[in-house]
């Protein structure tokens, strides 16, 4: 987190508010300014390492879609 002294906020609110969108957060002398929303899609999730080989996956996937059709 990026910590701004209030002089700096004065001259370059634009910047701060800009960072504080990039980083989640910053600070403001003894106040944390953070956006509303964050900057991220609900549907971006990390992946999971595995050792089952892809093809094994889309065959299960297919697999489980032709029992629900």
């Amino acid at each position: 987190m990026t910590v701004f002294a209030y002089s700096q906020v004065r001259r370059n609110l634009a910047g701060v508010l800009d960072r504080a969108s990039k980083e989640g957060k910053v600070q403001i002398s003894v106040f944390t300014l953070c956006p509303e929303k964050p900057n991220t899609s609900p549907l971006e999730v990390k992946g999971v390492k595995t050792d089952v080989p892809t093809g094994e996956i889309v065959r299960a996937v297919r697999e489980t879609r032709r029992r629900k059709g």
